[in-house]
């Protein structure tokens, strides 16, 4: 599976943008998706999560209420809706898919996933 997100840019706080994730391959369907971000001079840490049909998504506690994750299969992209931006969202957001695990705290792990995107820069302003 390749990734390419997009969508990133600069906003002042109290925005919104639309991160999206297109993905190759006719597997798509079956992964479950995710967004990672890495801030300046942080580690990189899991932002959110999407099961395979849509059915269950997982979230950080950071974002839970102003982010939202979502898939359409047909299309192979996921997107990341994120509102009532901060300057601490401030970051690196990357794309990240792999199979499903059985564990779904699992999700929130970076060694969970195989397969990253390049990552699209989100500048929040206040």
């Amino acid at each position: 599976v390749q990734l390419q997100a997009s969508g990133g840019g600069l906003v002042q706080a109290g925005g919104s943008l639309r991160l999206s994730c297109a993905a190759s391959g006719r597997t798509f369907s079956s992964y479950v998706m995710g967004w990672f971000r890495r801030a300046p001079g942080k580690e990189r840490e899991f932002v959110a999560a999407i099961s395979w049909s849509g059915g269950s998504t997982y979230y950080a506690d950071s974002v839970k209420g102003r982010f939202t994750i979502s898939r359409d299969n047909a299309k192979n992209t996921v997107w990341l809706q994120m509102n009532t931006l901060k300057p601490e969202d401030t970051a690196v957001y990357y794309c990240v898919a792999t199979r499903p695990i059985g564990n779904s705290y699992l999700y929130t792990r970076e060694s969970t996933y195989h397969y990253w995107g390049q990552g699209t820069q989100v500048t929040v302003s206040s």
